[in-house]
């Protein structure tokens, strides 16, 4: 299994082109401002310009565009979890809760078949 950041950073990358996603949004956003309250707005803003990107990456069939985004938040949400261990489980919560529901339906197997086992500890 791969560490949760992993799984959630594509989760996330996945949402963003689906409807559900401004529900998820707000979600992540509210995830931030809880852990990193100065760096929300950024990351809202970031968000923001991501999705668009993934959506044309997404009529384009570029594969590697979005996979490409999907690193970047990876890595993002690893420094996260590097800096606080404690919170790979509330991670673990939005992508269980919020951003696996917001995945488009063909996608949602392919990510939950991907999450750590809740007993592994930290991603």
């Amino acid at each position: 299994m791969e560490p949760i950041e992993v799984t959630a950073g594509m989760a996330l990358v996945g949402a963003m082109a689906d409807a559900g996603w401004p529900a998820a949004r707000a979600e992540v956003v509210a995830f931030w401002r809880q852990v990193r309250p100065g760096e929300a707005d950024d990351v809202a803003a970031d968000l923001t310009e991501v999705r668009a990107e993934v959506l044309a990456a997404r009529q384009a069939g570029d594969p590697a565009l979005e996979r490409a985004l999907a690193d970047t938040w990876q890595c993002r949400l690893r420094n996260l979890v590097q800096d606080d261990p404690a919170l790979a489980a509330g991670l673990r919560r939005l992508v269980d809760r919020h951003l696996v529901p917001a995945l488009p339906a063909d996608e949602r197997a392919g990510i939950t078949s991907r999450l750590p086992d809740r007993d592994s500890g930290p991603g």
